[in-house]
């Protein structure tokens, strides 16, 4: 019974502390579908695949969300066309690279400003590089879930796209929204008109465009909020069942101490604006590696937010983003272990 309260601790203490930032990055979908005339957005990134990682990478600057608000956020740029480099990168880096956790970061850390800079290098490094791999795959909808696929085109066929009189206006997710009775809106590229603006709830006045996101917003806490409940709760299970004293034990050696932190930043699934704090609680006893390795992989692939990855991508891309993460990451805490302490 102590453990099935325990479980049940966990599990609304990682809800409480994630649904906040999975609204925030719903809303901020939303403003970008609704506000935004995503052609420019997207025009404005460069067109080499590592320049266009990069770039997405740094877009955690102006949308700073954590690993729960990031997946609406890059769904929505994967539909609207945005390149596959630039989607990953942001993905992949927004829960580190913006300016709130890096704030909490520094807080967590002034006497040791080189976690804060290293955390951020390496961040930016390991996304810009994962989304600039995914960039070789020209047409990312084979990785992508078939609802997404279906409501995403290629940039150049959205260009010339023209809606057929034989398509369905029932309302799917992330492509259409809810407009007058009986008369929903498309937002995606392939339901829109050549010569048309990108995005048609751009013409609409602001009481509409206004209604349009409060839409959206329900919409799509319906889809990702069940996934992220499912989430908690297996990781609420997983923490209650395997005894933390096993994972810890393993941090004595400049690679086990990695492996072992990897581990619990996936595990315990603890949110990116908050992780820093926790992992200063092993500051004393863990290598400066190791931390790093917890505070850089936990907020790209943890328990929680796989389900999250997999309303976007199929498994086996999800598999591919875990391993290349985990690899990358390795390799960088592990000469930090090797070079300074």
């Amino acid at each position: 019974m102590t453990q099935l309260n325990n479980a049940l601790t966990l599990f609304f203490s990682l809800l409480v502390e994630a649904v906040p930032f999975l609204l925030i990055g719903v809303v901020f979908s939303s403003l970008l579908l609704l506000f935004v005339d995503e052609r420019k957005l997207v025009a404005a990134v460069p067109r080499h695949p590592l320049l266009g990682a990069l770039a997405g990478s740094l877009i955690g600057f102006l949308f700073p969300v954590c690993e729960c608000g990031n997946v609406p956020v890059a769904r929505r740029l994967l539909v609207q066309g945005a390149p596959a480099s630039m989607a990953i990168g942001f993905l992949l880096a927004a829960p580190t690279v913006n300016p709130i956790v890096l704030w909490a970061t520094w807080t967590a850390f002034r006497d040791q400003p080189e976690i804060v800079f290293m955390r951020l290098g390496f961040s930016l490094l390991i996304a810009a590089t994962i989304g600039w791999v995914f960039s070789a795959q020209a047409d990312l909808r084979p990785l992508l879930q078939p609802s997404v696929a279906r409501s995403m085109l290629p940039p150049q066929a959205a260009a010339r796209s023209k809606p057929h009189a034989s398509e369905s206006t029932l309302l799917q997710s992330g492509t259409f929204m809810l407009g007058q009775p009986g008369n929903p809106v498309r937002l995606d590229a392939s339901g829109m008109q050549a010569a048309a603006v990108a995005n048609p709830a751009l013409t609409q006045p602001w009481s509409y465009r206004i209604q349009l996101v409060l839409d959206n917003i329900v919409q799509e806490l319906r889809e990702l909020g069940g996934v992220l409940v499912i989430g908690s709760a297996i990781a609420a299970i997983v923490q209650i069942a395997v005894p933390r004293d096993i994972i810890l034990g393993l941090g004595q050696g400049p690679i086990s101490s990695i492996v072992a932190m990897m581990i619990l930043g996936c595990v315990v699934s603890i949110c990116s604006t908050v992780d820093s704090f926790f992992a200063l609680s092993f500051a004393s006893t863990f290598t400066s590696g190791s931390l790093l390795a917890f505070l850089v992989f936990g907020p790209m692939i943890d328990l929680k937010n796989i389900g999250l990855l997999l309303s976007i991508f199929q498994g086996r891309a999800v598999v591919y983003l875990f391993a290349l993460a985990a690899q990358m990451t390795f390799l960088f805490t592990l000469l930090v272990n090797l070079y300074m302490n």
